[in-house]
């Protein structure tokens, strides 16, 4: 098997971002139940053909993606673990994460383990990442907490969890829930894990003015449906200068 490539070190806080630096900052992914081999090849097209940092799919069909993106291109192939509720056991996720990395996946969003968090089993939790991160190391874990669910105290002792496990970043939901990512509980995370992990928002994100300020705030990746993802390119392209300002975008 190829060692594991990771993306690229980026700047945590650019002063603009051309379409393709924005690219370089989006997951685009076909992880519902009703997608099937055409969507995956759709997604695959469009992930290259715009130059997105990652496409994710379901776990069965990452060795088709795999077989979709070239090895050596901008584009990493990606799938879920312990997908969508995170209430799957340890061995669960541990064997899943394993196997996608040997079908050829180069990062993992990994579902945080909810019901036990709320109960208070921190030790579990952090056990749970720390064997993904691992059974899998060097390919980088991203592990979402699902705010929706979480109170403000529940997201700082996660986002805490993550950063003591060893996993690359934290990602604020799967974008299945109705609650939008939002600025206050990005800075909650951000003030908690510092630079010990990185932050990726998914969930609503829908207008390049969002995406300016989550970026100013530290976020370094983004997921994003995949047709709005297209159209910010295009709105990104249509700016002045062809780029997003970062820097004078208000907190």
């Amino acid at each position: 098997m190829d060692e594991p490539r990771k993306p690229a070190p980026r700047p945590r806080h650019p002063t603009s971002l051309r379409s393709r630096d924005l690219a370089a900052l989006i997951d685009i992914s076909a992880v519902q139940a009703f997608h099937g081999e055409a969507d995956v090849r759709e997604l695959a097209g469009i992930a290259v053909s715009q130059g997105f940092i990652a496409a994710h799919v379901l776990p069965n069909f990452v060795p088709l993606l795999r077989s979709l993106v070239p090895a050596a291109g901008p584009t990493l192939v990606g799938g879920p673990v312990g997908f969508p509720s995170g209430g799957h056991t340890t061995s669960t996720k541990v064997a899943e994460a394993a196997e996608l990395v040997a079908s050829g996946a180069q990062e993992l969003d990994m579902m945080i383990n909810v019901g036990r968090l709320k109960s208070g089993d921190l030790d579990y939790v952090r056990a749970d990442i720390r064997a993904v991160v691992e059974a899998i190391a060097p390919v980088p874990l991203k592990v979402i907490l699902e705010l929706a669910h979480l109170t403000d105290e529940e997201i700082r002792t996660a986002a805490a969890l993550v950063a003591e496990s060893g996993a690359a970043f934290v990602k604020t939901g799967t974008g299945w829930t109705e609650n939008a990512t939002t600025l206050a509980r990005l800075k909650l995370i951000i003030a908690t894990v510092g630079d010990a992990v990185e932050v990726k928002a998914s969930g609503g994100i829908r207008s390049l003015d969002s995406i300016a300020d989550m970026v100013r705030l530290g976020v370094t990746r983004f997921g994003i449906n995949t047709q709005v993802a297209v159209d910010l390119l295009r709105q990104c392209d249509a700016l002045p200068g062809g780029r997003l300002d970062i820097a004078g975008k208000a907190d």
